[in-house]
């Protein structure tokens, strides 16, 4: 009867959810295919690490997104899934959310050499050895979720019924709320995805630091510099905010027994249909439009880069 009570609360609590972050997807299918284009397109980008890193970070944001709309899809349609196919989908996203967290983590190693070692950078990372850092992000991502989605598919496996509709709020709320080892599991994963990002967040402020001693920040051009940390610190916080909902609850799962079923779900919804997707929504604008090599398509597309009138100097 809860499971039953669950599923139609999920059903239509879920749409007004939805129906509020709609707009999240459509700019990232908008917006980051037109980067990727211009990345890849011109010799001179595809030459800087940067570009590279950032180009690998949006490209694992486009396929998430591809995968949680067709999920979406999925559960509106109410189209019934088996345990390994909703294991499936659910390791693929759990590997392109990690993968995004390390690019981050290369994004900002990649800043700091450039900073902390400009005569050396072009030898302690050329071109090269970014296309292999790229491909070891993407193996390391992999070995993350492998240990949840193993668990949760020994967990159905041994269980006494099964559960059809693939929602991720669903099964933190009925599957992984009465499991102690996804509990722990899953703990022990964000956890870690937790603490790369404040290490992320630390080596931000590091070089914050350091650049600041060197009087940086007092000349002139300071303005665009600061833009640039305002932009990855606030797309970090963005990216921590779910993380460290998820381990409370998870923390909640393992110390308590009396939640209030409604009110967890809700929590759920949010951090899924929201906060997990927020910051993939707004990296395109926040990068796009402050590199000048991106800024001129994008403004291009939505038709805001109107040519200045010049006025002859007599």
């Amino acid at each position: 009867m809860l499971v039953r009570d669950t599923l139609s609360s999920e059903e239509s609590e879920i749409t007004d959810i939805q129906e509020i972050c709609k707009p999240l997807p459509i700019s990232v299918f908008l917006t980051t295919p037109i980067i990727l284009f211009r990345i890849m397109s011109r010799a001179h980008l595809r030459h800087q690490t940067r570009y590279l890193l950032l180009a690998n970070a949006l490209l694992s944001d486009l396929i998430f997104v591809v995968f949680y709309m067709l999920i979406t899809c999925l559960n509106a349609a109410s189209v019934l899934m088996s345990d390994l196919a909703c294991g499936a989908f659910l390791f693929l996203m759990g590997v392109l959310y990690s993968a995004g967290v390390f690019s981050a983590t290369a994004i900002v190693v990649d800043t700091s050499l450039a900073i902390l070692a400009p005569l050396r950078y072009a030898t302690l990372w050329p071109t090269s050895r970014t296309y292999g850092v790229i491909v070891a992000t993407w193996v390391v991502s992999v070995f993350f979720p492998a240990a949840s989605v193993a668990l949760f598919l020994w967990y159905h496996a041994t269980g006494p019924c099964t559960q059809l509709i693939c929602s991720l709020p669903l099964l933190l709320v009925l599957t992984v709320s009465h499991s102690r080892p996804l509990q722990v599991c899953m703990l022990l994963t964000v956890t870690a995805i937790l603490v790369i990002l404040l290490l992320v967040v630390a080596g931000y402020v590091a070089l914050y630091c350091h650049s600041s001693k060197s009087g940086v920040w007092r000349r002139e051009r300071s303005s665009r510099a600061k833009g640039t940390f305002l932009i990855h610190y606030l797309h970090l916080f963005l990216s921590v905010c779910p993380i460290l909902l998820l381990v409370i609850e998870l923390l909640l799962y393992c110390n308590s027994t009396g939640l209030n079923p409604s009110a967890d779900l809700w929590i759920s919804l949010v951090m899924c249909n929201v906060l997990l997707v927020l910051p993939k929504g707004l990296a395109p604008f926040l990068y796009g439009l402050r590199y000048r090599d991106l800024r001129g398509p994008l403004l291009d597309f939505f038709g805001l880069n109107r040519p200045r009138a010049i006025t002859p100097v007599m």
